[in-house]
């Protein structure tokens, strides 16, 4: 009769699939149980994994290449912008319109045309110094032209602009207005909107007090008269009326300047106080008046007098 043993324990991570160990009172091990080399804790083999792809050697150096780059440097300091070219700073461009106000410039710069003149159909030069217009022979295309507070004169030219349909010369030192119409007629023949307010040849009540309306109701015949294609003349539209009344009388409305007075002479300059009298200069003396004696023929018109309504013809 044989002696009783124990069972053998199971060794340790022998057992059923899905079990850690073995249930006791087991003989047999489980062929799918894992060894004990293999088993580890979650996450335990990825940090293996990423300690050893951080650990230097040579199986971790890439093969040199010749297309591998040095380490940059440190990085170049901060540039500053490049500057514009000089005037180029107060130019504002928006599509095809370009500004170049209150640059105190006496004539207009070349990049302008150089650089806007092939593309710009609104132009505005105002608040400047200009006394020349040389520099608009590149803008071509130009539709409308703005000139005000500047130094223009009677002596200013503009190129031939075809397409010119508004030009405003507001504020300017135009004095003489024939000149300049017959310019405009031939060189901006499609001109339909033009002003002239602030000028000595416009006679507008509201710049020059000593005008009147109908100082300047016969300006505007005149104008309309030479300028047939207008629209719009300074602050108003042009009428129908007005049209007919230059047609008909726009060439008798010309304003006449009246001549400059001549220079006193030399004895009325050597005494400024002295005023001008009739008498002879023996008799300007009041302290010493000794009489004159002299023939006088004095010719009677009737011109303003109501005395006319009295008089018979017998008695003239």
């Amino acid at each position: 009769m044989s002696q009783w043993r124990p069972p053998a324990k199971a060794a340790r991570g022998q057992g059923t699939p899905g079990s850690a160990r073995a249930r006791p009172g087991s003989l047999t091990q489980s062929p799918l149980a894992v060894p004990p080399r293999l088993r580890c804790r979650p996450g335990r083999r990825r940090r293996r994994e990423l300690r050893a792809a951080a650990a230097p050697g040579p199986a971790a150096l890439p093969p040199a290449s010749a297309d591998c780059q040095a380490a940059p440097g440190p990085a170049p300091a901060p540039q500053p912008p490049a500057r514009p070219p000089r005037g180029m700073a107060g130019v504002v461009v928006s599509g095809a319109q370009v500004s170049y106000i209150s640059q105190d410039c006496e004539e207009i710069p070349e990049f302008l045309g150089r650089k806007y003149g092939h593309m710009a159909k609104r132009l505005d030069l105002s608040f400047n110094l200009l006394r020349s217009l040389e520099g608009l022979k590149t803008f071509s295309y130009l539709e409308e032209l703005i000139l005000d507070n500047n130094l223009l004169g009677n002596d200013l030219l503009l190129p031939r602009l075809p397409h010119l349909h508004t030009l405003t010369l507001n504020k300017n030192q135009i004095t003489e207005l024939e000149s300049l119409l017959d310019h405009l007629a031939e060189v901006v023949p499609s001109l339909q909107y033009l002003s002239l307010l602030g000028n000595i040849a416009c006679p507008n009540e509201l710049v020059c007090k000593e005008k009147d309306e109908d100082d300047y109701q016969r300006y505007r015949y005149f104008v309309l008269h030479k300028l047939t294609n207008l629209k719009f003349l300074d602050t108003r539209k042009v009428t129908r009326r007005e049209r007919e009344e230059a047609l008909i009388r726009g060439a008798f409305m010309k304003v006449v300047k009246p001549k400059d007075v001549k220079a006193p002479s030399a004895a009325a300059s050597a005494s400024p106080e002295m005023h001008y009298t009739p008498l002879p200069s023996g008799s300007r003396d009041l302290t010493n008046h000794r009489g004159i004696l002299g023939k006088c023929r004095y010719i009677y018109y009737g011109k303003h007098s109501e005395g006319n309504r009295f008089i018979r013809d017998d008695q003239l």
